[in-house]
């Protein structure tokens, strides 16, 4: 497989290899994968978790399980008794 990088991404590179962390420039680059897919993976449960916070919302509401507030004062009032 044959990658190109821009000038910037290949510095970055070549950095991490001369600071020690990594021995070369495939480690960097698959440690930089590493972290996308974790990145991936917590993207996907964040938007998992607010699907079911919406369905619990829209069940609430279909249910009749709401407060109307008409303007900022009973906005504040709301949250303050909370």
């Amino acid at each position: 497989m044959h990658v190109s990088l821009t000038a910037k991404l290949e510095s970055m590179v070549r950095e991490k290899v001369e600071s020690g962390l990594y021995n070369n420039a495939s480690e960097v680059i698959r440690e930089a994968l590493r972290l996308m897919q974790q990145q991936d993976e917590v993207r996907h449960l964040k938007l998992d978790r607010l699907r079911e916070e919406i369905a619990k919302g829209e069940a609430d509401l279909e249910a009749g399980r709401f407060t109307t507030l008409d303007d900022a004062e009973s906005l504040d009032a709301y949250f303050a008794a909370r």
